[in-house]
C-alpha cells in the first residue's frame, strides 16, 4: 500500500511578514508607492473636514495606491478592491495593513475626479525629470472598450418608444395569461403535483412580471427626460437607457455598447501625456479637445508657451477630416494623418493587392504541416 506524508491544515502558523519587503524595486507596485509618496495631496486633503471633530480618515495616498494597484490587476469595482486589500499581500503592503471598505473606496473614487487630473500632471513632471518625455513626436490613437451597459437598451428615441409600447403589450399579455392559468383547475392540479420538484410556478411568474415592470418604469423615466443624442455628423445616433453617455460602437468584432478611449503618448518611451474617454464611435470629433489637453499638459511639463511648436503629431485615418487638418494648421501644429484613400495611391499596397495570397484554413490539420527531414521537425503553415 502507498505511503504518503501527513498533511494537516488545522495547525496554526506563526509567520513574520515584513510588508515593506513585499514591494520589489522595479515592479509596478513599487513605482506606484514611490511616485504617490512624492505627490502633492493638497487637492485631496482639502475635502476632509475632521481636524477638530470626527474619526480619522484613511490617507488619500494609501487609497490611491491600492486603487491603482487593483486597477492594474483588473479589479475595477469597489467591492473587488476591498477584497484585494484583505487577501493580497502586495495590496496589504501598499495599504500599510489597512482594509478600507467598499463604500469608502467608492466615495473616494467618485468624489476626486478633478484631483486625479492634477495628480496625472504631477506624474508627468516626474517623468520629465527622468528624461522620459522628449516632446518631439506624439502618437494619437483610440481603443474601443465595452461599458457596463447592455446593447438591448440602446436605440434612437423613437426606437426606444416603440420598445416601450411592445414591453407594455408583453406585460399585459403575461398578466392575462397568468390569470387564465390560475383559474384553470387542471393546471393548478399539475402545479401542485410538481411543486416539490419544480418549485412554485406562480411565484416565478410573479417575479417575472415584477422584473419586467421595473424595466418598464426605468424606460419610461428615461424617455421623459431624454433628448435625441447627436453624433459627430449632427445626425441622431443611438443612446442607452442604462448609460446614456456611452455609445453604440462598431468594432472589428461587431458592435459594442461602450466608450472610445483616446490617448496621446510621447513616441520616445510611450508615456501617455493625456487621455479621454468619449461616448462616440468616430474618433475625429475628439481631435481639437485632445490637442487642447496635449498643449496644456506639455506647457506644465516644459514651462514653454508653445510646447508643440517643433512637435509632430501622428494619427490614423480615424482622425482624418478637413476640419481637423484646418484646426491643426490654425494652431501651427504639424500633423501627419493619412486619408482614407492613401492605400490606393501607395505602390506597396498596390503590389500586395495584385499578389495572389493563398488563404490559410481556419483550422490546420495534419496535411497542412510539412516535415523537414534535415531538421527533423514539422513546419507550421502559420
Amino acid at each position: 500500500m502507498a505511503k504518503f506524508k501527513h498533511a494537516d491544515s488545522s495547525q496554526g502558523l506563526f509567520m513574520t511578514v515584513n510588508l515593506d519587503k513585499q514591494l520589489e524595486p522595479g515592479t509596478f507596485e513599487w513605482t506606484v508607492d514611490y511616485l504617490i509618496d512624492r505627490m502633492d495631496m493638497s487637492l485631496y486633503e482639502k475635502k476632509y473636514n475632521n481636524d477638530e471633530k470626527g474619526a480619522g480618515a484613511y490617507h488619500p495616498r494609501l487609497l490611491l495606491k491600492v486603487i491603482l494597484f487593483s486597477y492594474s490587476r483588473g479589479h475595477l469595482s469597489s467591492r473587488d478592491i476591498e477584497r484585494v486589500c484583505r487577501e493580497n499581500i502586495v495590496a496589504k503592503a501598499l495599504a500599510k495593513d489597512s482594509e478600507p471598505d467598499h463604500s469608502t473606496i467608492a466615495a473616494f473614487i467618485s468624489g476626486n475626479s478633478e484631483a486625479v487630473e492634477g495628480l496625472f500632471v504631477q506624474v508627468l513632471l516626474q517623468c520629465s525629470e527622468l528624461d522620459l518625455i522628449t516632446g518631439e513626436m506624439f502618437g494619437l490613437d483610440g481603443c474601443k472598450r465595452p461599458s457596463n451597459a447592455s446593447k438591448e437598451w440602446s436605440g434612437k428615441i423613437e426606437e426606444l418608444k416603440t420598445k416601450r409600447e411592445k414591453l407594455k403589450k408583453y406585460i399585459k399579455r403575461l398578466i392575462e395569461q397568468h390569470k387564465n392559468l390560475d383559474q384553470d383547475k387542471s393546471v393548478q392540479k399539475k402545479q401542485d403535483k410538481y411543486k416539490k420538484t419544480m418549485g412554485d410556478a406562480k411565484k416565478r411568474r410573479e417575479r417575472t412580471v415584477k422584473r419586467l415592470k421595473k424595466k418598464m418604469k426605468k424606460l419610461e423615466k428615461f424617455l421623459e427626460e431624454a433628448e435625441p443624442k447627436l453624433g459627430v455628423s449632427g445626425e441622431e445616433v443611438k443612446t442607452n437607457v442604462t448609460d446614456p453617455q456611452s455609445a453604440y460602437i462598431k468594432t472589428g468584432e461587431g458592435y459594442i455598447q461602450g466608450y472610445n478611449g483616446i490617448t496621446v503618448s510621447d513616441a520616445a518611451n510611450q508615456v501617455i501625456i493625456c487621455a479621454k474617454a468619449i461616448g462616440s464611435g468616430p474618433e475625429s470629433g475628439s481631435f481639437p479637445q485632445m490637442l487642447d489637453k496635449l498643449n496644456e499638459n506639455m506647457k506644465a511639463v516644459t514651462k514653454r508657451k508653445e510646447p508643440l511648436k517643433k512637435s509632430l503629431v501622428l494619427g490614423d485615418t480615424g482622425f482624418f477630416t478637413e476640419a481637423n487638418l484646418q484646426e491643426a494648421a490654425k494652431r501651427k501644429i504639424e500633423v501627419l494623418i493619412p486619408d482614407h484613400q492613401f492605400r490606393q495611391r501607395d505602390p506597396y499596397f498596390a503590389e500586395k493587392k495584385n499578389e495572389k495570397v493563398r488563404k490559410q484554413p481556419k483550422r490546420f490539420t495534419q496535411e497542412n504541416f510539412k516535415y523537414d527531414k534535415k531538421k527533423k521537425v514539422y513546419e507550421c503553415p502559420a
